[in-house]
């Protein structure tokens, strides 16, 4: 059973939602967290996926980051940098020290899974990647609207890094549309030395990734993961969508990320 629940970090009150995880009800299984997207995304969309993963037995997490859904904030204060540091806070507050996590990342959290994987080491279990974003080093601390007056969130969008930059928009907005800026991204480090289970979810039509950032995560994490690729020829972007409405995907999903070629996902205390 889903139970809802607030988590205050850096004067922000996130919204988060849970199975197993704050009452230890999990037992000793891993961990599934799961992060949304920038722009309208939210938890909500995920919680179908959550309630999969705890149908199989796991412990489950999902939040808003600030500026999104239930949280507090604005979207145009926040950053790569502090959407990493919520997800730590989450994590280290509700899951038990040392347990396994499965790390579910959509669109722009492919980034934030990416930090959390260097930051967890051994502790991850799984990646799961549905059309993930990366981005240069130069764009992680910078807020996604720094822009005085300017909307909130405006330059915060995931919309392909080779565009072209507008003298209107965010700094975090112009870095990431610098055309192959993305190919300085720490984070295709990051998933080249990751040597557990992987899935690439990825979508028949992307409107905001362009192909040459999928291929180059997936090129990253065939370096030494135990890679599957899942393609979903009709799907498009927006994949925490498409998951919640296609429940048959969505177990699929589970199952890849679950169970890769002869191993099993490990135990707290196997960890």
């Amino acid at each position: 059973m889903l139970s809802p629940f607030t988590h205050d970090h850096d004067g922000e009150r996130l919204s988060c939602v849970g199975s197993g995880v704050r009452d230890g009800s999990g037992g000793g299984s891993a961990t599934a967290v799961l992060l949304h997207g920038a722009g309208s995304g939210s938890k909500e969309r995920l919680l179908p996926l959550l309630d999969d993963f705890a149908a199989r037995g796991l412990a489950g997490l999902a939040f808003d980051f600030s500026g999104h859904g239930g949280s507090t904030g604005e979207l145009g204060e926040s950053s790569l940098q502090r959407r990493f540091e919520q997800a730590v806070s989450v994590i280290d507050a509700t899951v038990a020290p040392g347990g396994p996590l499965i790390l579910v990342g959509f669109s722009m959290s492919g980034q934030t899974v990416a930090d959390l994987a260097r930051h967890y080491g051994e502790r991850v279990a799984a990646l799961v990647l549905c059309a993930p974003a990366v981005y240069a080093a130069e764009a992680w601390p910078v807020p996604f609207d720094d822009r005085t007056g300017g909307e909130p969130g405006k330059g915060a969008g995931e919309t392909g890094p080779g565009q072209a930059a507008g003298a209107t928009e965010s700094r975090f907005s112009r870095i990431i549309r610098t055309p192959d800026s993305w190919r300085r991204a720490p984070a295709l480090d990051v998933l080249r030395a990751y040597a557990g289970r992987a899935v690439l979810a990825v979508p028949g039509t992307d409107t905001v990734i362009p192909p040459a950032v999928t291929e180059a995560v997936a090129d990253a994490l065939g370096a030494r993961a135990r890679l599957t690729r899942f393609d979903l020829p009709d799907a498009e972007h927006m994949l925490g969508l498409w998951f919640r409405d296609h429940a048959e995907d969505r177990r699929r999903l589970v199952d890849l990320a679950l169970t890769g070629p002869g191993d099993q996902v490990p135990t707290a205390a196997e960890a």
